[in-house]
């Protein structure tokens, strides 16, 4: 007897498959085999794939929307100061992504299927504003932390393609075997590559840095100062 699936399910067990097969991997039929139906029940819920990833990353928001919204960001929203927050919102934006193989790929311009986005989005603006912000800059500087922050995931996972297994890395990024290959005639470039693709944890750290201090400078009360 075929159990009866509704759109959370095939969501919830689209994302437990994800981290088997990966992005390139996840099929609707794929799909339908691991809820022993048949696929043409899936488009009951789902026309195409490109639906399916995007009720995929709504759910993904739906899960990080707690943790944004304060309560895991590593800020108090009513006394931590804009920089914490807004480095808290980038930093549990990358774990829980992180969390899902590809699922920076699969958050990465798919569109929201409902307001789950809006809460924590608007707690965001309403930390920045009060601390001076104009609601333009405010955009504009999560806008910058936000894109870098799913960036960063997605040059993490090909380098870590398997969430949770850091030891586990793809061999096209050898470090040893790049440096063999450009050390001659690129002698930096080669030698980069052991900062880009080795401590990621680092260097996205670095980057959060780097992006915090140009917000400070550019826009908001201090830069108007």
């Amino acid at each position: 007897m075929v159990s009866r699936i509704d759109r959370k399910k095939v969501v919830d067990t689209a994302l437990r498959l994800l981290n088997e097969v990966g992005l390139d991997g996840l099929t609707l039929r794929g799909i339908a085999k691991e809820l022993n139906v048949q696929a043409p029940a899936l488009y009951w819920h789902f026309k195409n794939k490109q639906e399916l990833l995007d009720e995929m990353a709504t759910e993904m928001i739906r899960r990080m929307a707690g943790n944004l919204d304060g309560g895991g960001s590593g800020a108090d929203p009513r006394t931590g100061t804009w920089q914490e927050m807004l480095v808290g919102a980038c930093r549990t934006v990358r774990r829980e992504l992180l969390g899902y193989r590809d699922g920076g790929k699969v958050f990465s311009g798919t569109r929201m299927t409902d307001g789950s986005a809006a809460g924590p989005l608007d707690s965001l603006m309403a930390c920045l504003t009060a601390a001076g912000f104009t609601l333009e800059e405010a955009v504009r500087a999560w806008w910058a932390a936000y894109n870098f922050t799913v960036g960063a995931v997605i040059e993490d996972q090909s380098v870590h393609p398997v969430p949770g297994q850091r030891e586990i890395r793809d061999p096209a990024y050898d470090e040893s075997e790049r440096e063999r290959q450009l050390g001659r005639e690129f002698p930096l470039a080669a030698q980069a590559g052991r900062t880009m693709f080795g401590d990621l944890e680092a260097s996205f750290e670095a980057g959060l840095r780097i992006i915090v201090a140009g917000i400070e400078v550019t826009m908001g009360p201090d830069a108007r100062g």
